[in-house]
């Protein structure tokens, strides 16, 4: 493996790779995690890559140095990668409104908010869109990928949901159509935790045209538990029955942290208050977005971190997050209706700490207003009360990278947001409330010394030989001089891939001239 390492390294100035495409079976099998594992990868290999998927739809979102807004998962592969993210990497991302409507964002700006038949039906025909007349969006995104590849090798590409949806086919922008442009070598991952796993890989693959199905070149099983062994008659049966080989089985991992992009994820964060710990809650909103803003919080080993919308748990939280939100009147009528909002002021009365972030932060203020139907139907609602501001929604979006002080220490993060208060302080402070525009706020250590020091956990009881979590660094331990937490991360999953996929095989089908 390690002479095999070091022929590739000499042979790299020299070696162009294919673009290559981690499609899936399904949504959440794993590809954007794994796209990010051969960002890495390749990086650690002394080749350039990049990071691209075609169209995104999620509520996590980042902000490029240049302010503008692509996917979270595409900012977490740059990242990986080594390079500044940027928006050719996702140039459309679909922020979801409701069931059926979306903010597009394209090339990072966006563009309207429109319903997904006639977003569709755009992008196949052209129609439904009478205020992006002329927009080609295959052209658009075809555009940026190979503004991409004229400087990244390899570019390494994520699909979105399954490739075998059969009824959207030529409306496909992310999936193989993109594949074709690209001349990818399309890498299909399946998911073994949820059970089905040879049904959906060799029903994806022969649901494909002849054209596409040419285009897929392995197979990668994710999140195996178990015994690797007991897979291995599975693992030929696959190739048997695919005529395609199956290049790694990658264990489930527990210990290796890396931001996730979809709210599934939350679903697995519902947790209950703990002794001993800061318990912090997380209101759990409809349209919640940006919640990767507590995974640094959620990693402190003095806090117990939760996602609830349960009154009783609010209330005896030591403190509260109201989080952003796609949707922050919808959202903020919700907290009304279902009691979470009384007990917030309940809990604030009682002494306990409160910050609200982004859309949260809005709906602190004393009142939230949408003259112009911006997000929906509801034009005003009183706010809880909480800081002295009142939010307009606007048409105009705010996205930044920002530098800030807090307790005299230089922070960084980002703003994405609708709407203007009537203030120009990105962080408010009342007595023990917080509220900030600023996501990334709850990932700088001062900020986070603060909030603890303000609610300390009780005294562990600390026998001999055992250390207090009280005493481990914000952080957790391990991080090597010179390296940050993420970069540690980064390099523990590409580790973890590396040894359970065959990268000699896969390095052969991305030279290969066939």
């Amino acid at each position: 493996m390690i002479i095999s390492l070091i022929l590739r390294t000499f042979a790299v100035m020299k070696t162009h790779l294919h673009p290559i495409m981690f499609a899936g079976t399904g949504s959440d099998v794993g590809k954007s995690i794994v796209a990010a594992a051969f960002c890495r990868i390749f990086r650690q290999d002394g080749y350039t890559p990049a990071p691209f998927k075609a169209q995104n739809m999620a509520l996590n979102s980042y902000v490029t140095p240049d302010g503008l807004e692509i996917g979270r998962a595409q900012a977490v592969q740059a990242e990986a990668a080594g390079i500044p993210c940027h928006s050719d990497m996702n140039p459309i991302l679909l922020k979801p409104n409701s069931d059926h409507t979306s903010q597009v964002v394209l090339h990072g700006k966006p563009i309207g908010n429109k319903d997904a038949y006639d977003y569709w039906g755009a992008g196949r025909v052209q129609r439904g869109f009478p205020s992006l007349s002329g927009l080609d969006f295959p052209s658009e995104v075809h555009a940026a990928f190979d503004r991409l590849a004229s400087r990244y090798n390899p570019i390494v590409m994520e699909g979105a949901g399954s490739i075998a949806e059969i009824n959207l086919r030529d409306r496909d922008l992310v999936n193989m159509s993109m594949a074709q442009h690209a001349k990818a070598d399309v890498i299909l991952v399946g998911d073994i935790d949820r059970g089905g796993v040879f049904a959906s890989v060799y029903g994806s693959i022969m649901l494909q045209t002849p054209e596409d199905r040419a285009l897929i070149k392995g197979i990668i099983i994710n999140k195996f538990r178990g015994d690797m062994r007991l897979f291995d008659e599975g693992r030929k049966m696959l190739e048997d029955l695919c005529g395609i080989p199956v290049l790694g089985v990658i264990p489930y991992y527990k210990d290796i942290y890396i931001d996730e992009e979809d709210s599934v994820a939350l679903e697995q964060k519902r947790r209950e208050l703990a002794e001993g710990k800061v318990n912090i809650a997380v209101v759990l909103l409809r349209h919640i977005s940006n919640f990767t803003d507590f995974d640094t919080l959620e990693r402190d080993p003095r806090v117990n971190l939760f996602y609830t919308n349960n009154t009783k748990d609010i209330e005896q939280a030591d403190i509260i997050i109201l989080p952003g939100s796609k949707s922050t009147l919808d959202d903020l009528l919700e907290l009304r209706r279902n009691g979470c909002a009384q007990a917030i002021l309940r809990a604030h009365r009682n002494g306990k700490q409160v910050i609200g972030i982004c859309g949260g932060y809005q709906m602190l203020g004393q009142t939230v207003n949408d003259p112009e139907g911006i997000e929906g139907t509801i034009t005003s609602l009183p706010g809880l009360g909480l800081l002295p501001i009142n939010t307009t929604m606007t048409q105009e979006k705010t996205t930044q990278q920002v530098t800030f002080l807090f307790d005299g220490q230089e922070c960084q993060g980002y703003e994405i947001h609708q709407g203007v208060s009537d203030t120009d302080q990105a962080i408010l402070q009342t007595d023990h409330c917080i509220g900030t525009y600023i996501h990334g706020f709850l990932d700088n250590a001062p900020v986070i010394e603060h909030l603890l020091k303000a609610s300390p956990p009780p005294p562990p009881q600390v026998g001999r030989g055992e250390r207090c979590a009280s005493q481990l660094p914000l952080y957790l331990e391990g991080a090597g001089e010179g390296s940050t937490f993420k970069d540690q991360q980064y390099d523990k999953l590409a580790a973890h891939v590396r040894q359970h996929v065959d990268m000699d095989k896969l390095y052969q089908i991305l030279t290969s001239n066939d």
